[in-house]
């Protein structure tokens, strides 16, 4: 365990991608773009804008191009978007993307059912977008999802997932993500994954993605930076969840994180008004409230 833990975190957003994708109502590529210029605007340094992936499987997300070509691009901000596969990646290249993100699983199962093969196929599949996007000079950003439990398999075992990360880290990835996608983790449980996957891939190359299922994700992220890890993927106003997880409700809110990094003197370079002003503005495009403890309570304050 890192002595002392980092003073310094980046915040990935993943609302626009992660969150909306898994929203059932579909926000209109205007509302999409308002959002993402707003999250611009908060001191955030990526944020996750879209996905390229099959408008038949993810309607959510047929409107990649243009999000992308409408936002405004601020220097020093990364807009990372999903690319499943080549073709996917290609339509992200004709869009101006400068970084990617692919998707693996540390669970057989999630990995059939999700993108319907193996582990092993799936990393295959991913070799052809990582080479062209370094002949290209994209970055790829690897995500790893049920690294504490999966909704088939229960719960896995560290050294799957360090085994699916370090395969990510070799094919070319500069950071991997490693995600509780049914939000079943527990803190110890996180410091021992992040212990056992951090013999494999350097802790710097980590990141958290911890959903809030079951109250758990400020407690794990809480958990994971004391082991060292300094990048968190989180999402505005805890949009989304996970559609093949049953039960599963949002991503961690970005706000709840800012907050508690915050109230420890961990700078995030981030504005907690700005956000939650974010976070109400997309609420109310869902005709919601947020799924957010910070935003429900600096709205009363």
């Amino acid at each position: 365990m890192h002595s002392t833990p980092p003073q310094k975190v980046k915040l990935v957003e993943v609302g626009p991608r992660d969150g909306l994708q898994n929203e059932k109502t579909l926000v209109p590529a205007a509302e999409k773009i308002e959002l993402i210029n707003r999250l611009s605007d908060t001191g955030l340094t990526a944020i996750e804008a879209s996905a390229f992936v099959s408008p038949k499987w993810v309607p959510q997300m047929a409107d990649a191009n243009e999000v992308l070509s409408g936002i405004t691009r601020k220097p020093g901000l990364s807009y990372p978007v999903l690319t499943p596969n080549l073709k996917g990646f290609e339509r992200a290249v004709e869009a101006g993307v400068e970084e990617v993100a692919i998707f693996g699983a540390a669970s057989e199962s999630f990995s059939q059912k999700n993108i319907n093969c193996s582990i092993r196929e799936s990393l295959e599949r991913f070799q052809p977008v990582v080479q062209a996007a370094q002949e290209k000079n994209i970055k790829v950003r690897g995500y790893v999802s049920c690294v504490l439990g999966c909704p088939y398999e229960g719960k896995i075992a560290p050294q799957k997932v360090a085994e699916v990360a370090k395969a990510l880290l070799d094919m070319g990835c500069y950071e991997i993500s490693l995600g509780d996608t049914i939000g079943t983790g527990t803190p110890l449980a996180t410091q021992e994954l992040i212990r056992t996957v951090s013999k494999s891939v350097p802790i710097e190359n980590l990141a958290g993605h911890f959903h809030d299922t079951y109250g758990q994700a400020l407690a794990n992220i809480f958990a994971a930076w004391q082991c060292g890890v300094s990048v968190f993927d989180t999402s505005i106003a805890g949009l989304g969840g996970c559609p093949y997880a049953r039960g599963a409700s949002g991503n961690v809110a970005t706000e709840d994180v800012v907050y508690m990094f915050n109230g420890m003197s961990v700078e995030t370079g981030i504005n907690i008004g700005k956000l939650v002003e974010t976070a109400w503005f997309i609420a109310g495009k869902l005709q919601r409230n947020p799924n957010s403890k910070i935003s429900l309570a600096m709205r009363n304050e």
